[in-house]
């Protein structure tokens, strides 16, 4: 990857305002002076044009960034992870595809931090499959959506209501309460009553399930394709059907259909139209580029 010059780094030391105070500092890009530097990037390589794209967008990624506070790490390194994940939107942005940049980092930034915190956070895995880890970072706003901030087990039919609210079973909402409630145990704390080296440790009852690097790095690439493959499904809608969809089912706090609906000065049934059919729209090409590219995808989209 480009070095795209001297970057501010948040610190502890240097203090998030005073990051925040120079980040400030540098200009917001017009649509037009952005395409051209993005093409530069492209065609040429140019680096300072590519500086300029990741320092007009720093604010955006330090914003993203404050929205994943709460976790117990410092807030310097997560907004650190933001800008590594908006300096690699700027490396595979391509303004050939209609959008501004903000709207295409926005997924990047998003998932260098959330995987910075999966790293981070517990030094056991905290999930595998894409809705245990919307799980984990959803479960408090979940809890405090429906009033359960009670220390300790959820009653049931609070459980019920949060493995349908984010399509995950019972179990797993238990386990992850459990989890981010308890922190993580050592490995090396004592198990039952035994002294000294007799004494039984919580790793010595761990299973070994024989992680596949291979599997683990090839989920990793499915990923990054899935990505890219829905940048450019996006294509097939219009500005009003992308700006639709991407609030009402790809965003973490969807807009509603009220505020929408006062937006594009049409009814919150208009509203709910356009989305669905953007949705079917951004499905059906999903799955034509899945059959060019010979991969089997789901029938649904995460959001």
């Amino acid at each position: 990857m480009a070095t795209y010059g001297n970057l501010p780094a948040p610190s502890p030391e240097q203090g998030l305002n005073r990051y925040l105070q120079e980040i400030r500092k540098f200009p917001l890009l017009e649509p037009e002076e952005e395409y051209m530097l993005a093409k530069a990037w492209v065609d040429h390589e140019d680096s300072e044009a590519a500086h300029r794209l990741v320092t007009s967008h720093l604010r955006l990624a330090a914003k993203i960034a404050m929205g994943y506070r709460g976790y117990g790490l410092p807030q310097a390194e997560v907004i650190s992870e933001a800008n590594v994940g908006l300096m690699q939107a700027v490396k595979r942005f391509d303004p050939e595809r209609g959008f501004r940049l903000a709207t295409y980092a926005m997924w990047w930034i998003r998932a260098s931090i959330q995987e910075y915190i999966l790293r981070s956070w517990s030094l056991v895995k905290m999930g595998t499959t894409s809705a245990q880890k919307k799980l984990f970072f959803n479960l408090r706003k979940a809890k405090s959506r429906i009033g359960a901030l009670e220390e300790g087990d959820l009653r049931p039919e609070n459980v019920a209501q949060i493995a349908n609210d984010l399509n995950v079973t019972e179990k797993e909402v238990v386990d992850m309460n459990r989890r981010l409630s308890g922190g993580d145990a050592s490995l090396n704390a004592t198990v039952g009553s035994g002294d000294g080296d007799s004494a039984a440790q919580w790793q010595d009852w761990l299973e070994d399930h024989d992680a596949n690097q291979a599997e683990a790095y090839a989920e990793t690439e499915e990923l990054d394709t899935r990505r890219q493959m829905l940048v450019s499904a996006m294509d097939v809608l219009n500005e009003r059907e992308r700006d639709i969809l991407m609030e009402r089912r790809l965003r973490d706090d969807p807009m509603t259909l009220e505020d929408l609906s006062a937006r594009y000065s049409v009814s919150r049934e208009r509203i709910r139209q356009i989305e669905v059919r953007a949705f079917e729209k951004l499905q059906d090409r999903m799955r034509i580029l899945a059959r060019e590219k010979g991969m089997r995808i789901a029938e649904g989209i995460d959001a």
